[in-house]
């Protein structure tokens, strides 16, 4: 039997608000446990909320940059259950009039094609806290810094027919909050994390099979790896005659495998109502235009200008602006040389290439995009070849000089375009080549171009690598055909 895979994800995005969703406490990373939770994120009695109005601004700019619907109303519930690291008993969340409505997302799949994919809606609600389960010798400690955080949670359709799909939908979804600057996005930190619903059902069904929910699933890779275990294990448990169970279940990524946590709650499980301390949210028109109004560039009207304005390839401009300090870095760079496709080659070429080596990210580049801008311009110009700009560059890389301008003139890198004196370094080579000018006097005509290659190396290396290629070549030509 053919099966058909069916995903959907709940993404939990960290709002970068500096203080918590409906408390003056902080939301900085890496705090001493316990030590940033105050008397409203533990609802101590005689405490009352009241709502960051930064995270509901971020709110809204997600969903108008996902031509989502923005209610006039939303509203706060209370979603009732028990857990250590809820202090309060329940968490304040969106249940039944969340503050963005529905909308869509553009993903890029591998071939170059798009798909959107259906956000059903996204809704604020505060993070509970974190269980410490190590050095702890066999308990448990709780650490409540992070309860009270404002999350959005954007909860997409089931469109997703296998883990590529979800994983480029999440990659989506990452671009367009860091592009927004809502969110720093950072995965490993925990500023974004999904719960992954997945199903099969056999090829041609119209009715979902049974989900299993996979929590708090942390990276991009994990996405993949954890829907790639599922689905074979729900295909092998279908097939072998057993039914999947709807629960919720965690990826061990040590082991590559998904393992039960317990059978799936329904929505009534949680006892939702109406959260008694917060107000109804009421948005006019004036307040929602005047956040679309304000809106930055965003992913795919880069890729839009890249394309159309600077006659990049569907490509070049996809990997330019997959983040915003990418496509930042691309800008000033061509704005300083003039050239976006030589701008573009050394982007995602000698610089990338370093980040990679040295495991940077490009906000940690030791070359700025004004330093690489000069150098291009230096390339541009002929002040200096391909082979002296890679140089130049691993310079500024380490930190040799300011400037190209500096390096070049410090390391002698200037290009020789010289006529004269390229030809009289060609003579000394020819005149110290006698059988390799034979070899290239009784040569074919067609073979003699692989055969100058020789001669050009060794131009080359007469010239420290400063002699003109271009001319190299050229006069090359000229002087050994005249031999023939």
């Amino acid at each position: 039997m053919q099966w058909e895979t069916v995903i959907g994800l709940e993404v939990h995005v960290q709002l970068a608000t500096r203080s918590k969703i409906f408390s003056g406490a902080s939301t900085a990373f890496g705090a001493e446990p316990n030590t940033q939770a105050c008397a409203v994120d533990l609802g101590l009695p005689g405490v009352l909320p009241v709502l960051n109005e930064a995270a509901v601004a971020m709110a809204v700019k997600f969903g108008l940059a996902i031509h989502a619907e923005i209610p006039e109303v939303s509203v706060f519930d209370r979603k009732n259950y028990f857990y250590p690291d809820l202090p309060k008993g329940y968490q304040t969340s969106q249940m039944y009039q969340p503050i963005v409505g529905a909308g869509v997302v553009e993903i890029t799949l591998e071939d170059g094609t798009t798909k959107p994919i259906r956000v059903h809606h996204a809704h604020l609600e505060e993070d509970a806290g974190k269980s410490l389960h190590e050095d702890f010798h066999g308990m448990t400690g709780v650490d409540l810094n992070r309860a009270g955080t404002p999350l959005l949670e954007i909860v997409s359709e089931p469109d997703m027919r296998s883990a590529k799909e979800a994983a480029a939908y999440l990659k989506a979804i990452h671009s367009i909050v860091t592009y927004l600057g809502i969110s720093d996005g950072n995965m490993a930190e925990g500023s974004m994390r999904c719960d992954v619903n997945v199903s099969v059902r056999p090829k041609g069904q119209e009715t979902f099979g049974t989900r299993a929910e996979i929590k708090n699933v942390n990276s991009f890779r994990f996405v993949e790896r954890a829907i790639a275990f599922e689905v074979e294990r729900q295909i092998e448990l279908l097939e072998e005659g057993g039914k999947v169970v709807q629960e919720t279940r965690l990826f061990d990524p040590e082991r590559d495998e998904t393992r039960s946590m317990r059978t799936k709650e329904e929505a009534n499980d949680y006892r939702y109502f109406p959260c008694p301390d917060l107000l109804p949210v009421v948005l006019d028109k004036a307040y929602i235009d005047h956040l679309r109004d304000n809106l930055p560039e965003l992913p795919a009207e880069k890729r839009t200008r890249f394309e159309n304005e600077l006659g990049l390839s569907a490509y070049d401009a996809s990997v330019l602006s997959a983040t915003r300090e990418m496509a930042d870095y691309f800008d000033e760079v061509r704005d300083v040389c003039g050239d976006a496709k030589q701008a573009a080659n050394w982007v995602q070429g000698e610089l990338s290439g370093a980040l990679n080596r040295e495991n940077l990210s490009i906000k940690d580049s030791p070359v700025s995009a004004r330093q690489l801008g000069e150098l291009i311009v230096r390339v541009i110009d002929d002040t200096i070849n391909g082979k002296a700009a890679k140089q130049v560059f691993q310079a500024l890389w380490n930190g040799q000089g300011a400037s190209a301008d500096d390096i070049i003139e410090a390391q002698g890198l200037k290009q020789v375009t010289d006529t004269g004196a390229i030809e009289t370094m060609i003579d000394q080579v020819i005149a110290d080549s006698p059988a390799q000018v034979a070899q290239y006097r009784d040569a074919e005509p067609d073979k003699r171009g692989k055969m100058i290659g020789y001669f050009v190396g060794q131009v080359m290396k007469a010239s420290r690598g400063t002699a003109n290629p271009q001319q190299v070549n050229q006069l090359l030509k000229q002087k050994l055909d005249a031999l023939c």
